[in-house]
């Protein structure tokens, strides 16, 4: 069964497990938590995961350019009251967020390199490295310096890794992830889908799509 270019979707009948389908982007803070918070999810429902690395501003470019006006424009009330449910939410997982001086940050090197760790099996604690350089550490990911010492902390070698992120192949992985959540309806991150079409958007939905995969 193939839902979306690049993707087989398995029946959960046929595996016995619900898959889930992650859509993500480093620059978001609110993608770091749900990041953080997935992996209670899965341990508890036992899902397959799907990761999809992804260009959000592609997204924000292609179908949510309001994003911009409203950074551009922020009412202060509503930013003063989302700067502190963003803390609420980042005391509870445990993490720290802050607010780095590069932002909104390029994070298109950073992702490749995400998807040249992936190669190797370590997309999941690559990722989690950058989401706390970038939001953690304040670092500017868009670095090679940075990213080089992201891949020194979790034993994945700088030069190869930065060579393959260069790669004609994963600008077209990245590429072709950024189009698919355009695609199947998405417009921003953090964007999941519970066994191939139910899509739940944003770090507070987290109960939902952990009630849908043990539905």
């Amino acid at each position: 069964m193939r839902d979306a270019p690049g993707l087989v979707w398995r029946k959960p009948a046929e595996t016995g497990l619900a898959t889930l389908a992650f859509f993500f982007d480093c620059s978001s803070p609110w993608t770091y938590l749900a990041f953080t918070r997935i992996h209670g999810v899965l341990a508890r429902t036992k899902a397959e995961i799907v990761w999809k690395p992804i260009l959000v501003g592609g997204v924000f470019n292609a179908v949510n350019p309001d994003v911009y006006e409203r950074r551009a424009r922020p009412d202060p009330r509503k930013a003063s009251y989302s700067e502190k449910d963003l803390q609420d939410w980042a005391r509870l997982a445990g993490i720290r967020i802050g607010r780095p001086p590069v932002f909104p940050v390029r994070a298109v090197a950073a992702m490749r390199c995400i998807l040249a760790a992936e190669e190797q099996g370590r997309l999941v604690p690559f990722a989690r490295a950058t989401f706390e350089a970038y939001w953690g550490n304040l670092q500017d990911i868009s670095r090679d310096d940075v990213l080089s010492e992201i891949c020194r902390s979790v034993d994945l070698d700088p030069a190869a890794i930065l060579s393959r992120a260069g790669a004609a192949e994963i600008k077209d992985r990245l590429r072709a992830n950024t189009e698919e959540l355009i695609a199947r309806g998405g417009f921003g991150a953090p964007t999941m889908f519970v066994d191939g079409t139910d899509m739940y958007f944003g770090n507070d939905r987290l109960p939902l799509v952990e009630a849908a995969l043990m539905g």
